[in-house]
């Protein structure tokens, strides 16, 4: 599954919201630094979907607001 996120780091919270069928936003404590907070997205990403880190793929944005992510299912 394919999903679109916009990524807000440095928030007081870690969450995530369902904007539209397959549009997120998350808000994730980690700074944008040295991909910490990619790896906290990645955690709250499977955390949420429950599956495990390593089903989660970004795909585009890496260093980006808005990310492309493969959640394998």
């Amino acid at each position: 599954m394919r999903i679109y996120l916009k990524v807000i780091p440095r928030a007081s919270v870690n969450s995530l919201e369902k904007i539209n069928e397959g549009e997120y936003k998350a808000k994730l404590t980690a700074p944008p630094v040295d991909g910490k907070a990619n790896l906290a997205l990645i955690k709250l990403l499977a955390e949420y979907f429950g599956v495990s880190k390593s089903a989660i793929t970004i795909i585009g944005g890496k260093t980006a607001r808005i990310k492309i992510v493969d959640v394998d299912l």
